[in-house]
């Protein structure tokens, strides 16, 4: 009822607004007012579960935001079983290890994880040496998912209720194992929106729905987006993008009623058509691989993160990832001594 009577006052405010107000003040005043409907969505979610006697779900069990620690952003390294190479390429990079990564969490508010779900028969083999690689470094999201890349939208709905549920950030980052990121970097650009409601912030692309059989990227549910030949609405390329925690507790809160299509990138786009979100297109989240992120270190514009288009990721990373930090890093006192 609290949080009903401060959204009417917040929009009875709003509209009051004289107009030499500025546009900032406006956005700021948005954000909070959504802030407020989203929570008093989820509470009613847990009053309807509640009063239906049907189970509560552990996300709202533990998504109470008050007295919990903020962060400013949640990264998910997207891996898989087989990808323990590149998860060592990163953790020796431009990830920070063990008390760093502490640090980290504690004097910049930044999360690091790797996502990872589970087999299809969990506790086998697979999942043992996944447990025995996170008694080692610590650093696993273990999500309730089963592996597998066609599911891979179900895995990024899965990691994101799962980690607004854990930690209340500005802002969640989903990047592939294959990526190299520039943490300080990023840190920086969504700093400078983290004052608006809802934002999705990435690399826009618009590709073609490829509706035969057979090729990479097929869409199965080709015929949902018009005649032969159309293009995708425009959504983030997925070897990296960033959501605010709005986007983030909606997917939550929805996540049994949002349509996976094949592709994550176009499952996540759709998710947020509809909805009052900003899109977000900074080129500084896909650049390229040597010597592109190398000369635009040297003019005093370092990007956030750098692949290679032609592989959807750096092309044989667990070796070349090593180029791209050393030609392109931002260097280890950027983080420690950046403010975001």
């Amino acid at each position: 009822a609290a949080a009903q009577v401060s959204v009417q006052e917040l929009q009875k405010y709003k509209d009051v607004l004289p107009d030499q107000d500025t546009h900032h003040d406006v956005q700021t005043l948005d954000k909070t007012i959504a802030t407020l409907e989203t929570e008093l969505s989820a509470a009613r979610t847990l009053q309807e579960s509640l009063l239906n006697g049907s189970p509560v779900s552990e996300d709202f069990k533990v998504s109470e935001s008050i007295g919990r620690r903020k962060y400013r952003m949640v990264i998910g390294i997207n891996t898989a079983f087989s990808s323990r190479k590149r998860r060592d390429s990163i953790r020796y990079t431009w990830m920070p290890r063990g008390e760093k990564r502490k640090q980290l969490e504690e004097q910049k508010g930044v999360i690091i994880r790797f996502v990872i779900g589970h087999s299809a028969i969990a506790g086998g083999i697979i999942d043992r040496a996944i447990e025995a690689e996170d008694r080692k470094h610590g650093d696993f999201m273990k999500i309730d998912h089963v592996e597998g890349y066609l599911a891979l939208s179900g895995k990024t709905k899965t990691y994101f209720a799962t980690a607004v549920s854990l930690w209340d950030a500005d802002f969640y980052v989903k990047v592939d194992d294959d990526v190299h990121v520039n943490i300080a970097t990023l840190g920086q650009i969504l700093s400078k929106q983290a004052w608006k409601p809802r934002v999705y912030m990435g690399c826009m692309k618009s590709g073609p729905v490829l509706s035969e059989k057979g090729v990479r990227y097929y869409e199965p549910e080709h015929w949902k987006f018009g005649e032969p030949g159309n293009k995708y609405f425009r959504h983030a390329t997925g070897q990296l993008y960033a959501i605010s925690k709005d986007l983030a507790t909606y997917i939550s809160i929805n996540k049994h009623v949002l349509h996976k299509y094949i592709n994550e990138d176009v499952s996540l786009g759709s998710w947020f058509l509809g909805l009052d979100v900003e899109h977000i297109d900074d080129r500084r989240l896909c650049c390229g691989t040597p010597p592109d992120c190398e000369w635009k270190a040297q003019a005093g514009n370092t990007c956030a993160a750098s692949f290679d288009w032609k592989c959807s990721g750096i092309c044989n990373s667990e070796g070349r990832i090593w180029e791209v930090h050393n030609k392109c890093a931002e260097g280890d006192k950027a983080l420690w001594n950046s403010t975001f």
